[in-house]
């Protein structure tokens, strides 16, 4: 029995052995690829990037050469270390550090030593290098910019990192990918497809022709060009415009929903960002946390919206039955409630209708038809909750989804959150206490793009295309079926004329608050704001100075072009946001500024010492 033991055991393991030799040698090609590996080098050819056109074929972004020093930490022999470093115009020990990066991302794929090499430096370099095995030079294409504007819409192209190359194995070390702006949100259609190069090499690691008569080879494939939304000549126009100035333009085409223009002021110039200088200059816009030139204020600062806000509290009134056109209200130089202190207004003619109302910005009116419209209501939470619902149908409250990669959601309350923020049931609130709402303060923020799309809803009567910045893909209209979707507010169509006419009044009646900033043959539609600025200090809620406001839109009829402006720190909305308003719209439907006296005065205008002063830079505080 013992001997049959044996004898089985035997057996046994001699099948198991023959069995992983057999699959070793027959269906196991690790040790083949591997073998393959160290014969064979993989060259990638990289392709051109996309090139970036504006509305009217005028180009914004193309290509130029560039060549990065390159390494295969595995092919590397001893070399003058010394020498080398001179060649290259680096230190020892950048270069110590260089190779150690090298070898820990992997021994066997390139990774880069020195990378945007100028063409002088490319030519007096490319001789030697072959003195230095493991080392080659690789040739890319970087951005090279038409303009010297729209840096945070086209974005710019980075290295990548090692995050982004474990999340997408596509990249490698050293190659580029797009940052920000439509470069990023376009890069799968910018970047193109890279090319491969397998080359053989001998045993004594010398390249001796294309591994296997370049069948496995592939062609770069370049990047498809993309057609922007934008108009080079106004978004330049209105960069100008805002110069030593803080805040934002948006414009956009009520019809489509196209993004005519996006300036976020600071901005720079993109070719900052490009070549052997993009380090020091990124760090160097990256810790200005003053100015913030890398916050895209358009997309990302939340504002109160200010008296822009009344032509909704309008619609919402009028829609909800509380109010008619006709109705005047008193206003005694505010609203008071509560036996608070009274929600100021300016001075102006009493009582008014809701034309006049709008055209005038009367405080005490707007207040007077957003209590009605909560207090409508069995409870003001439904009564919030309700008015909430015809606001989102505008497309605040959350993010309006545009084809940009940044943005914020602005905020809309909610009854839950007063009733967080007032403890309720333990304590209970009432419409008062959201008072402020009704004029565009209290909890309300906006990001301007957020404002200029709910202007252009205005504008169209009640419905909204999603703003976006792409027109075409590789010279075809292409645009995504989203951003053709018509999206319907909760107001009824009809409620609109009247406030179209209010806002119309705000330039025209000699008593609106954009009369004085009204341009020739163009009827404009607009709505002034101050909005009121605070932030802690210390723990304190301490005002600062008012931002100013102005949305518009243009023609009355048929409108070309709904607009936002936004200057923080700018006191009040016909001081600065008005004037710029009245400038772009000409700029954008005439082509010419007959306004030079707006125009010289916008141009020299200048708000640095204004935010000099303590703590002026903080507009982005909630307010309670």
């Amino acid at each position: 029995m013992r001997k049959l033991l044996l004898l089985f055991i035997v057996l046994v393991t001699g099948v198991i052995f023959a069995g992983r030799l057999f699959y070793l040698q027959i269906y196991d090609d690790s040790f083949q690829r591997l073998s393959e590996d160290n014969a064979v080098k993989i060259v990638y050819d990289y392709p051109q990037r996309g090139y970036i056109f504006d509305r009217n074929g005028n180009l914004l972004v193309s290509n130029q050469p560039s060549y990065d020093v390159m390494v295969i930490p595995k092919d590397v022999k001893a070399l003058d270390t010394l020498e080398f470093c001179r060649l290259l115009n680096i230190e020892k020990e950048d270069f110590v550090s260089i190779m150690k990066k090298a070898w820990v991302y992997s021994p066997r794929l390139p990774s880069p030593v020195i990378p945007q090499l100028t063409k002088s430096e490319y030519a007096s370099l490319s001789e030697k290098m072959y003195k230095y095995d493991g080392f080659y030079i690789q040739k890319r294409s970087l951005r090279d910019y038409q303009v010297n504007h729209s840096a945070n819409v086209l974005g710019n192209i980075s290295e990548v990192n090692e995050r982004i190359i474990k999340r997408n194995p596509y990249y490698q070390m050293g190659e580029l990918i797009g940052v920000g702006g439509v470069e990023q949100q376009y890069e799968t259609i910018l970047r193109g497809k890279k090319g491969v190069k397998y080359i053989q090499k001998d045993k004594f690691n010398r390249d001796i022709g294309p591994y296997k008569q370049k069948k496995f080879d592939t062609l770069p494939d370049r990047g498809k060009d993309i057609t922007l939304t934008i108009d080079a000549v106004l978004q330049q126009y209105g960069e100008e415009l805002m110069i030593n100035k803080r805040g934002g333009i948006v414009a956009l085409e009520p019809s489509t929903g196209e993004i005519l223009a996006l300036v976020a002021a600071p901005n720079f110039d993109p070719a900052l960002l490009v070549g052997r200088e993009r380090s020091k200059n990124f760090t160097k816009l990256y810790y200005d946390t003053i100015a913030k030139p890398l916050f895209d204020r358009v997309l990302q600062g939340e504002y109160p919206p200010g008296s822009p806000f009344k032509a909704l509290t309008s619609l919402i009134g009028l829609q909800e039955g509380v109010i008619d056109t006709e109705e005047r209200i008193s206003c005694r130089g505010g609203y008071n409630y509560g036996g608070k202190k009274p929600l100021g207004c300016h001075a102006h003619r009493s009582p008014l209708a809701m034309v006049d109302g709008i055209a005038n910005s009367c405080n005490s009116y707007f207040a007077t038809v957003y209590r009605r419209t909560i207090d409508k209501y069995a409870t003001p939470q439904e009564g919030i909750d309700n008015w909430r619902n015809h606001l989102t149908s505008f497309g605040l409250g959350n993010y309006l989804g545009y084809d940009l990669p940044v943005g914020k959601k602005g905020l809309i309350p909610t009854s839950d959150y007063y009733n967080r923020y007032y403890q309720y049931p333990k304590y209970k609130w009432y419409t008062p206490a959201t008072i402020s709402n009704s004029i565009g303060q209290g909890e309300v923020l906006m990001t301007p793009i957020q404002m200029a799309n709910f202007t252009a809803t205005i504008a169209n009567r009640g419905h909204y295309y999603r703003p976006h910045i792409i027109k075409r893909i590789g010279g075809v209209d292409t645009i995504p079926s989203e951003y053709r979707i018509k999206h319907e507010t909760t107001i009824n169509k009809e409620h609109f004329g009247p406030v179209i006419d209010g806002l119309f009044g705000v330039y025209e009646d000699p008593h609106g608050t954009a009369h004085r900033v009204r341009v020739p043959g163009i009827e404009i539609c607009g709505k002034t704001g101050t909005a009121e600025n605070y932030t802690k200090i210390d723990g304190e809620r301490v005002q600062l100075t008012d931002h100013s406001v102005f949305v518009a839109f243009a023609p009355r009829d048929n409108p070309k072009i709904a607009i936002t402006v936004f200057v923080e720190n700018g006191y009040w909305g016909s001081r600065w946001a008005a004037p710029i308003a009245s400038l772009m719209i000409e700029k954008y439907i005439k082509g010419t500024i007959s306004r030079t006296d707006l125009e010289t005065k916008v141009l020299n205008g200048s708000l640095e010492e204004e935010y000099a002063k303590p703590h002026s830079g903080e507009p982005f505080t909630i307010n309670q």
